[in-house]
């Protein structure tokens, strides 16, 4: 397959460098000192999980209008950097071209296909100007959530550090694998993923944003790995309560969230002492995804006349020390 990775950082390298491994004619779309970087001497993979190094010399820009027609699109960057990106990634959509969007939070699409009186839905924190169906037909996207971790340690290089699965999903839900599903899930089961086919994937998201809307904001407050939050025992109380909130509001849009919170927290145990995204991203003084990891969570609490007063607590805490650091 011809695939772009948009947004080549930590996980989009990690999906690029791995497919190109296994034979798809891969292209990277950066910017910057690591895009500079991936140009002069390749992209190099550290892959902790696999236990093996590479170096990879693969197409890379910045402007996706030189590079055309796709097969598969795989979106990397931070939610809040997608809406920009969408008019200019049209040159890479072909008819039949899929998009899986492989980024954190509520993603922008959830409402797509939901059916009723939501179908179609835009939310404020992840849409704010109401374009971005308008610039990707929705027909095209292929839902999705990773559970994976990595890290750019320096421009160029990415470390694979933990976790295999990623999750795919048609956003209309239904019993059927489709043929475009299917063709995804074989490549990245090729490329030594754990591609999970999913009936329902609005599910998987929240399966995950429960711990993204609790953990993420805590780490980036606290400044603990993985291991250090779950270490703390008056930190997993604020994190308790802001999973049962999370989970409430999930509910009441119809998902169950098929776990505990105390199970929820012991997956989180699995990923040892990872560094979470959103402390990596204050830690390098780069915007966080608030508004689609917290802000959307807290949006569709306030739609459904849902108090969830640990969450919004934590997320004002985060936004103040966002301003004080001086962080856009």
């Amino acid at each position: 397959m011809r695939v772009a990775v948009v947004g080549a950082g930590s996980i989009g390298a990690v999906l690029g460098a791995k497919l190109a491994a296994t034979g798809h004619d891969v292209t990277l779309i950066a910017r910057g000192a690591h895009l500079a970087a991936i140009v002069a001497d390749g992209l190099t993979l550290v892959d902790r999980v696999d236990k093996h190094s590479g170096n990879y010399r693969l197409p890379a820009g910045d402007d996706p209008a030189r590079f055309g027609a796709q097969d598969l699109v795989i979106i990397g960057l931070k939610a809040h950097a997608i809406g920009a990106m969408l008019p200019r990634m049209r040159a890479l959509i072909a008819d039949d071209t899929v998009v899986v969007p492989a980024i954190n939070g509520l993603p922008w699409w959830y409402f797509h296909g939901a059916g009723g009186a939501l179908d179609d839905t835009t939310l404020r924190a992840l849409d704010p100007e109401r374009s971005m169906f308008a610039a990707l037909a929705p027909t095209h996207i292929l839902g999705c959530v990773v559970h994976l971790a990595a890290e750019v340690r320096a421009p160029g290089e990415v470390h694979h550090t933990n976790g295999k699965r990623i999750i795919l999903g048609e956003p209309a839900g239904g019993s059927e694998i489709t043929e475009r599903m299917q063709r995804v899930c074989s490549a990245l089961d090729a490329a030594g993923f754990e591609a999970i086919r999913s009936t329902d994937i609005r599910l998987d998201v929240w399966t995950k944003l429960v711990g993204n809307l609790s953990f993420n904001p805590i780490a980036a407050l606290t400044g603990y790995l993985m291991n250090e939050i779950v270490a703390d025992e008056d930190v997993l109380d604020v994190i308790r309560s802001m999973m049962r909130e999370g989970m409430q509001v999930a509910e009441h849009y119809g998902v169950r969230v098929p776990m505990t919170v105390e199970q929820r927290i012991d997956l989180a145990r699995q990923l040892g002492a990872a560094k979470i995204s959103m402390l990596q991203d204050l830690e390098q003084r780069r915007r966080l995804e608030l508004d689609a990891i917290v802000g959307s969570v807290i949006e569709l609490a306030e739609r459904a006349s849902i108090a969830v007063p640990t969450i919004r607590h934590v997320h004002a805490l985060t936004h103040a020390r966002v301003r004080a650091m001086g962080i856009a």
